[in-house]
């Protein structure tokens, strides 16, 4: 049994809140406090992994069109990267602080990812909008990703990059195969 697609969003919507709660949490809390339990210092991190992980049935399971695959294929490397990179800056096997990109590579390649997955304009459908509210979720926290990796102890950064995930959320929580504000998807 396959699941319907607005299912396997609200999925999805529920791990990048809890992303975005643990990144907040952290922010909030300062990366001192955070880091005390190792459970925490690992969460948001193992979360990203283990959703990139889980994505990659949605590549190679063809549900849709060539562009559908393409999408879900740059969302499930990026993000499975990202994952990984972040799993070992927590465990101090990377020291670089380069590796701190992978946030906003991640984040960047979701929204050019999101922005070639439109199939109308802007406000065609609800389905068109709920992607340019997420492409353009992205680009925002990709930018603050990118500062929070210049200046890792900005609380402005920091919290940009957590609502970011959130607002995400939000947005992919919001998708329904019917609606009846836009009409049809």
């Amino acid at each position: 049994m396959i699941l319907p697609s607005e299912h396997l969003h609200w999925l999805y919507a529920a791990a990048f809140l809890m992303v975005g709660l643990c990144l907040l949490a952290s922010a909030i809390a300062g990366d001192d406090v955070w880091n005390r339990r190792a459970l925490r210092t690992y969460s948001w991190a193992g979360l990203g992994f283990i959703m990139g992980v889980l994505l990659w049935p949605a590549v190679v399971i063809p549900m849709g069109s060539t562009s559908d695959l393409i999408a879900h294929a740059v969302w499930a490397q990026t993000t499975l990267l990202a994952g990984a990179a972040y799993l070992a800056i927590a465990r101090r096997k990377l020291r670089s602080a380069y590796w701190r990109l992978a946030m906003p590579l991640a984040l960047g390649a979701g929204a050019a990812a999101f922005f070639a997955h439109l199939q109308n304009g802007w406000m065609y459908s609800r389905a068109s909008f709920v992607h340019h509210v997420c492409a353009w979720t992205l680009l925002v926290g990709a930018l603050f990703a990118v500062a929070q990796t210049l200046r890792p102890q900005s609380p402005v950064a920091r919290t940009g990059v957590a609502l970011a995930f959130v607002v995400l959320a939000v947005a992919l929580f919001s998708t329904r195969d019917e609606a009846p504000v836009f009409g049809p998807r």
